[in-house]
């Protein structure tokens, strides 16, 4: 087994996208970071790097923890990484968000000083 692989071909590989096309896109784009830092489509990846990539807003934390070249299947893609990502907010968390109605206007003075104590900005 090589010591190093591409990051776009090891994202691929162990599943956390789809195609390879996407995973050169989401480092193109600036969604993948190795170890903290912004990283490119051909980057190597080794063993214990952190790979942290941004899939439908929400950030995918995973260790490195085997070195794939080729896609696998589920169990042994499992494996190979240890996740690290934080839960995903449920969808009760997203209802419970107060929102203003659409064409009201602009919020009146009382109207914003409770928004800012909602949000926490008291002052």
């Amino acid at each position: 087994m090589t010591e190093r692989v591409r990051l776009d071909v090891w994202i691929w590989a162990v599943r956390l996208v789809k195609t390879r096309a996407a995973a050169t896109a989401a480092c193109r784009g600036g969604h993948v970071k190795l170890n903290g830092q912004a990283a490119k489509a051909a980057q190597p990846v080794r063993i214990g790097d952190e790979v942290r990539v941004r899939i439908s807003g929400f950030d995918r934390v995973v260790g490195v923890q085997q070195l794939l070249a080729k896609r696998v299947s589920a169990p042994l893609s499992a494996a190979a990484i240890d996740d690290r990502s934080p839960e995903r907010p449920t969808a009760i968390d997203a209802a419970q968000v107060p929102r203003r109605a659409k064409g009201a206007g602009r919020p009146s003075s009382r109207e914003r000083r409770e928004i800012d104590r909602l949000r926490g900005r008291e002052g």
